[in-house]
């Protein structure tokens, strides 16, 4: 176990059925080969609460499962206020997802949020919701993700040095 306080991470989108709960299993397994579970908190949300309590989307988890990441377990919770003071880096899927919660934001402070895929070296800026598409489109998800992933445990491990 680290003695340094771990840095939080809160990934957010707006159902936490798709994006964000794939966004926290692949940056878990990141995390893990890394081997900085104990320096790194990682949780996802979301925006809205139509799904609270239930397990991703079947797809999500078919999709992160092919790749051996398993989210099965994990179950939607809705973003709250507190989050902003609780996580040390907050990142949204997409611009509709950071204007929700930057509203929130500029009445609480706490931490910015921003957009996840900033970390990344893809042209888009946004991780484009796959739940009305099909299978293609979680496996694009999953895609930028990870690449967004390495991204973003390179500029946590600045700050943990």
């Amino acid at each position: 176990m680290s003695a340094r306080k771990p840095i939080n991470v809160l990934f957010v989108c707006l159902g936490n059925i798709c994006r964000s709960p794939s966004a926290e299993g692949v940056f878990r397994e990141v995390v893990a080969r890394a081997g900085l579970e104990a320096d790194i908190q990682i949780d996802s949300c979301g925006t809205g609460g139509w799904h609270v309590g239930k397990a991703p989307d079947k797809r999500a988890v078919a999709k992160a499962r092919q790749r051996g990441i398993d989210i099965s377990g994990l179950r939607a919770r809705q973003f709250r206020a507190a989050d902003l003071a609780q996580f040390d880096v907050v990142l949204v899927m997409d611009r509709q997802n950071l204007a929700d919660v930057r509203d929130v934001w500029r009445q609480v402070g706490g931490t910015e949020p921003e957009l996840f895929l900033a970390y990344g070296s893809s042209p888009n800026d946004e991780v484009p919701d796959p739940y009305y598409g099909g299978d293609d489109g979680f496996e694009a998800v999953l895609d930028l993700i990870a690449e967004a992933s390495e991204g973003l445990l390179a500029r946590i491990r600045e700050r943990l040095a």
